[in-house]
This record gives C-alpha cells, sequence and structure tokens, in this order.
C-alpha cells in the first residue's frame, strides 16, 4: 500500500534523502532506444538544468546524483534553517520563479491591502509558499511534471511519462549518506555505461571531478546562477552551517577505486590508498563493496543503526523499519 509521504521523512531525524524516479513502461528519459535507434541522451541536460534551477529555487541542497536512461537517483539536504531565513520578498521572488502571484500577496506587496484580515492571510499564503520551498514533494513536483512536458512534447503524445510517485529512501547516519552517494555516483560504472567514474557523465561525482556535468555542457548558457553541490567540509564543519564532514579527495579515492573493483565483474579488494575514508567510518572493504554495489535493493524506506530505525519509525507514526537485519552489522 501506497505510504503518506509524511510518513517517509522525518527532519527531526535527518536531513538527508535519496530520492528516484522511474519512466512507465519503455519510455526513455535518456540513453538510446535500442528497438527505433532514437537517440535521447540530450535529455540529461535537461535534468541537469532543471535540477540545478530548481535547488536555486528551493532550500534544498544536492549532495549526488545520477541520470541514467530510464531513471535518476538524487542524493538531497533540506535545509529548513535556510528557508526560515528568507525575507517575507525573498519567499514571494523564489514562488515567483515557478508560480503566479496569489491576488492578495500581490495587493500586500503594492500595499493595497483593504484590511487586517487581508494583510492576515496574504502573510499565511507566503509561510505555506516558504514551508512548500524546502518540502522533497514540492521539489519533485516541479522536477518531474517539467520533464514529462517537455518528453511529451517531442514523442508527440500525451499521458504519464513517471511511473507513479517518486520513491524516497531516508539516510540516518553518515555511513548511510556516504555510502549512498557512492552508490549513486558508480550507477552508470555498475550500468556498464561508462568505464570509471571519470568518464561518467552527468553524475555529481563526474561534475565533482571535472566542474562541469559533461563534456557538451559549455553549449548550454544558464540564465540563472546555479547552486553548487552540497560541498564536502572536512574538517571544517565546526565553522559551516552545513556540509559533508569528510574530505572530498577520500572520498573520490575511495569511489574511484571501488568503481575499479565494479568495473572487473569480481570480488576484489580496495587499494589501501582508499582505505582512509573506510577507517573513519568504520567499515571494512567488503561492507563497503557490498554496499555500493546493492545499495538500493537491499535496504528501503530508512537506513541507519537500529537505535536509529527505531527513532525514525516512531517519529513516522510506524511500528518498525524493515531492513533490521541487514543493516544491523554495518550500520552499527
Amino acid at each position: 500500500m501506497t505510504q503518506a509521504r509524511s510518513k517517509q521523512v522525518s527532519l527531526q531525524d535527518t536531513r538527508y534523502y535519496h530520492l528516484i524516479s522511474r519512466c512507465v513502461r519503455r519510455a526513455y528519459l535518456c540513453g538510446e532506444d535500442h528497438h527505433t535507434k532514437q537517440s535521447f541522451e540530450h535529455r540529461r541536460q535537461w535534468m541537469v538544468d532543471r535540477i540545478r534551477f530548481l535547488t536555486s529555487v528551493f532550500a534544498i541542497d544536492v549532495a549526488a546524483y545520477a541520470v541514467m536512461s530510464n531513471h535518476y537517483h538524487l542524493v538531497v539536504y533540506v535545509d529548513e534553517n535556510e528557508a526560515l531565513g528568507w525575507s517575507c520578498e525573498e519567499v514571494c521572488m523564489r514562488w515567483q520563479q515557478l508560480y503566479h502571484i496569489h491576488p492578495l500577496v500581490e495587493r500586500l506587496q503594492k500595499r493595497r491591502s483593504s484590511c487586517e484580515a487581508e494583510k492576515t492571510e496574504a502573510l499565511n499564503i507566503i509561510e505555506k509558499w516558504r514551508e512548500r520551498l524546502s518540502n522533497l514533494s514540492w521539489l519533485m513536483r516541479n522536477l518531474n511534471e517539467y520533464i514529462a512536458r517537455k518528453a511529451n512534447v517531442e514523442d508527440d503524445c500525451k499521458g504519464r511519462f513517471w511511473e507513479g510517485r517518486f520513491k524516497s529512501q531516508a539516510l540516518l547516519d553518515e555511513k548511510a549518506v556516504l555510502a549512498c552517494m557512492a552508490y549513486v555516483d558508480l550507477n552508470p560504472v555498475r550500468a556498464k555505461m561508462a568505464s570509471s567514474v571519470q568518464t561518467s557523465l552527468y553524475t555529481s561525482i563526474f561534475e565533482r571531478i571535472h566542474d562541469k556535468a559533461s563534456d557538451v555542457e559549455s553549449k548550454h548558457e544558464l540564465s540563472f546562477t546555479p547552486k553548487p553541490l552540497l560541498g564536502f567540509i572536512s574538517n571544517e564543519h565546526q565553522n559551516s552551517p552545513k556540509g559533508i564532514t569528510f574530505s572530498l579527495l577520500d572520498y573520490l579515492t575511495l569511489v574511484a577505486e571501488t568503481g575499479k573493483v565494479i568495473r572487473a565483474d569480481k570480488r576484489g579488494s580496495i587499494d589501501d590508498s582508499a582505505t582512509a575514508l573506510l577507517t573513519q567510518l568504520g567499515i571494512n572493504s567488503d561492507d563497503w563493496l557490498a554496499l555500493a554495489e546493492g545499495f538500493g535493493k537491499k535496504y528501503h524506506q530508512a537506513v541507519g543503526s537500529l537505535e536509529e530505525l527505531n527513532a525514525f519509525a516512531a517519529h513516522t507514526g510506524k511500528h518498525w523499519v524493515g531492513g533490521h537485519r541487514q543493516q544491523t552489522s554495518i550500520f552499527h
């Protein structure tokens, strides 16, 4: 049974979430249709540009992404505090990037409100917008509807483009966040679409390495200032309000070495030079490889220690969250 999104998201437990959307039937998001020989590669840039635009409007940061042939992955950080710090004018400015302004709010902006009740209602509307601009469902709605409409126009068809609602997975601790990011960044290597992370176009790790999403990105000029990917802040985390509290170099090295093992299509070992981050995380190389290859298949709803899973269940109105047995040995 489909669960309400409120039972899948608990910001008091974590601000990190893994989001997935998949195309319906044989619809192609990107890639090449081997039956018709039609290429949809250009849609990858649609996705990246739209993600950048929306995260620049919303109080949500992207930590990792991968645009595949019939689905995409996002690892995001929801920053409610950023939204709470916006003035009413800034909230309205951001909302107008997506929707028409409400007449009552427009009257308030022009100082034409007829009474206090009208002003109060206009302010209530603005607060509702503020909440929506840090909401995962509203982010994904604006991403998926935009891409679906654009793809249907190009395909000269109507109807559903995405396979139901997007899936969300709560990442309850640092191990879960880093493992999920690696899983997402390694998607093209695992699918044999790329030979290494250095050539995995339209992924966050390619962007972190090359400071761009693809080799052809320079042809696309954005009309807005994009928000950068959520940063690795290493030892500077005490002076930064948000960020991933590990070294970017350690992460890039670990994921690159993991990609080599996965590409070999057999169980192997990770080079000693890449184990610094594993030591910090408290994960051995075998467990890490299992996570990097099967994170999306083994774990559902939420990922973390038993204590974190129980707290998440309590805060989302559940009796329990599945996956205790698989997660206990790693996320302890």
